[in-house]
């Protein structure tokens, strides 16, 4: 078996690696459930489900219930969403586990794309060997897996802004060499496809316009707007479009998108100007990180066209006040296939390293020692499994209408997924050392029908003395189950504690909603 796995690798190099890439997402799509961030499932399925049962929870359209305009969201990604779970719904799928097994499955088909671009990129900048590296890494390295199956835009836009990427510099190439197959279309069509990353992602306007600037500056102004046509060709329809049927007013939505940043840089994480430099040498692990950076510099001039909308989306997202790692995510692919070459070549023609090939060689065991044990760490991961949980729990109590959140020694809410539920129930939330008294007078809870008819206790801290201030307005709370969270979800609470750890204890309100007869 061996021998033959061996044999494969050394025909099939690059297909070899494809079924590795191929094979870790599966187990992702597999046992890797729940989402990683608030906004992979409160920004995508938690809206698109609602629309597909006909309701709008978020009040994201025109009048819904507190909705006062355009809140900034693109609806291209959100909408290709609510057509799958119509589609679901045709064919009669209904449990929420289940369809969100199909969405990773199809986002891991997506993403092996990712890899089959980095190595078509890589082979059209250096040799061929270091293109299966770039492959290979893009395929392994530890967050791939689990971020690629994430409904994350900024995962989801990457295939269409490396593709986009991939066409122009082909024919950047063959222009600057004089080489038969140039043709001003491909330009119209990598422009298309770097604007369906734009309606995934907004951001990556920035990085589309610096390859619209390195193409002027690559005296190819032709090529600059053919690219930007191609680019109008697909976000007008899409953008425009769809905003000006909802909102009688074309880009709505990317407009109040940017007022709203603007107007809010300083209301979210901020950081000095070096942090994503710091991000990436520790996410790509040094000292391989570290080499990446040094090649993605070194070859600067050569790669212009590829490195130039790298840099200036890096330098963006640097400069601008809010910082958050997943913000950098669509040029990390872009900048390990530049940055593998560039130290690729310099090593090859370095006199130092051919002569320390050990120290190398460490180096590079070090990176694949750590890789392969937070690869193997978060391939799998369950994440926010006791919120998941606690709602899928919920899904048997069919009809329900109100639950409640008691996370009272938090300062922030922790969302909970109703989407798992199979039901769109409204919840209350007691957090921040709110009074108890006052939060039981404001939901008018002295009226039976007003009560919720669970309580979801976050954490176990004070257990206890919060089960006996809350039972004092509704005492007909019973113990009904408890979700522990998933065990890298621990580790990392452990690692850090500013992570969200939840162990959820779930009441039922005996006066609201009566006991099952049979346990789920």
């Amino acid at each position: 078996m061996i021998r033959r796995i061996r044999h494969f690798q050394a025909k099939h190099p690059f297909l070899f690696i494809m079924a590795i890439g191929f094979i870790l997402r599966m187990i992702s799509v597999i046992f890797s459930k729940g989402f990683g961030m608030h906004d992979d499932h409160f920004l995508v399925i938690e809206q698109a489900q609602s629309w597909a049962d006909g309701g709008d929870y978020l009040g994201w359209l025109p009048g819904s219930q507190g909705n006062s305009g355009p809140e900034g969201h693109s609806f291209f990604y959100v909408g290709i969403h609510y057509l799958f779970f119509k589609f679901f719904q045709l064919i009669g799928l209904h449990d929420p586990q289940i369809k969100m097994f199909f969405i990773r499955l199809i986002h891991s088909g997506i993403s092996l794309l990712v890899i089959s671009f980095a190595y078509r990129m890589a082979s059209l900048i250096t040799k061929r060997e270091t293109a299966y590296k770039v492959a290979l890494l893009v395929a392994v390295y530890w967050f791939m897996p689990f971020l690629s199956v994430r409904n994350m835009v900024e995962m989801v836009s990457i295939p269409f802004l490396m593709y986009g990427s991939l066409i122009i510099l082909r024919q950047e190439l063959i222009r600057k060499a004089g080489d038969p197959g140039y043709h001003q279309s491909s330009f119209l069509v990598a422009g298309f496809f770097l604007g369906l990353a734009f309606s995934i992602r907004f951001q990556t306007l920035i990085y589309t316009g610096g390859i619209g600037l390195a193409l002027w500056l690559s005296k190819n102004p032709k090529g600059m707007i053919s690219t930007a046509l191609g680019f109008l060709l697909s976000v007008i329809p899409i953008q425009g479009f769809i905003d000006f049927l909802v909102w009688h007013q074309p880009f709505a939505e990317f407009l109040e998108y940017t007022r709203y940043n603007m107007s809010h840089a300083n209301d979210y994480l901020t950081a000095p100007f070096y942090h994503y430099f710091i991000v990436l040498a520790g996410m790509l692990i040094p000292p391989v990180s570290l080499m990446f950076i040094f090649g993605y510099f070194r070859n600067w001039k050569k790669d212009f066209i590829l490195f130039f909308p790298t840099l200036l989306f890096l330098l963006f997202h640097s400069l601008f006040p809010n910082k958050q790692e997943r913000f950098i995510l669509p040029v990390i692919p872009l900048f390990i296939t530049l940055g593998m070459a560039g130290w690729q070549e310099f090593i090859d023609g370095s006199r130092f390293w051919q002569n320390h090939k050990k120290m190398l060689q460490a180096g590079w065991v070090f990176f694949w020692s750590v890789n392969f044990i937070l690869l193997m760490a978060i391939t799998p991961m369950y994440s926010k499994k006791a919120r998941v949980e606690s709602m899928s729990y919920l899904r048997h109590y069919p009809g329900l209408k109100s639950f409640m959140i008691e996370d009272h020694d938090s300062r922030i809410l922790r969302y909970p997924p109703v989407y798992y539920s199979g039901q769109w129930p409204k919840y209350q939330a007691l957090y921040d050392n709110k009074n108890y008294y006052e939060f039981a007078a404001e939901n008018h809870w002295e009226q039976i029908e007003s009560q919720p008819g669970f309580v979801l206790f976050i954490q176990e801290k004070n257990l206890e003395q919060r089960l006996d201030s809350l039972k004092k307005y509704l005492p007909d709370l019973v113990y009904e189950a408890r979700f522990q969270p998933g065990l890298m979800d621990r580790l990392i609470h452990r690692i850090n504690p500013i992570n969200a750890n939840e162990t959820i204890t779930l009441y039922r309100n005996q006066a609201v909603v009566p006991p099952m007869n049979v346990r789920p």
